[in-house]
């Protein structure tokens, strides 16, 4: 049903528009699709998957190093609040403490706060709270006051991040856009 909204608006918009327009058009139709499918199988994941998937996001928009000894996954019951831990950079000169949650109600303050306790309980600075879902005004607003920092990632930033990092994607098609290069003509017309 989506895909035929979003053939039928392409179509619409393709009419008036040049073709690189239209080109641009389908390509971010079809990234918002996948962006949702991304979302859609993240929150259906096991939970355990889903803080093994938060770590290589974190590993492929350059934290840390390899996957192997970059960061871990250590959710589990117990594990006080934090699912895994990322180097910040090759050298590990700091570390990121990660939260993963696959909600689909939103994340509050309560949640961020426990978080942000689970921090101060290892004596971190660094921490990122990843969803599937959304957080509440109150939440974001909670991560400004305090000395921790904390960045909350929503579900369409992750999926969204997700898709721009070739997480959880699969490249099926590259169209290479060439245009006439005037310079290589130049002087070319008869006299």
């Amino acid at each position: 049903m989506l895909a035929s909204r979003l053939t039928k608006e392409t179509a619409a918009k393709t009419s008036s528009s040049t073709p690189e327009e239209a080109l641009e058009d389908a390509y971010a139709q079809m990234r918002l699709a996948s962006e949702s499918d991304l979302l859609d199988k993240a929150r259906a994941a096991r939970p355990d998957f889903f803080e093994r998937l938060v770590v290589e996001f974190l590993v492929a928009m350059g934290y840390g190093g390899s996957r192997e000894d970059a960061g871990q996954a250590i959710g589990k019951s117990g594990d006080e609040g934090i699912d895994g831990i990322i180097k910040e950079d090759r050298l590990g000169l700091d570390a990121i403490y990660l939260q993963a949650k696959r909600w689909t109600g939103t994340i509050g303050r309560p949640e961020i706060q426990k978080f942000a306790a689970a921090l101060q309980g290892r004596r971190a600075r660094k921490g990122v709270f990843i969803t599937t879902s959304d957080f509440s005004q109150e939440a974001r607003d909670f991560v400004q006051q305090i000395d921790s920092k904390i960045a909350l990632i929503d579900g369409r930033t992750l999926a969204s991040l997700m898709f721009e990092h070739n997480v959880g994607v699969a490249r099926t098609q590259t169209f290479e856009l060439k245009q006439v290069d005037g310079d290589y003509f130049e002087g070319a017309a008869p006299l």
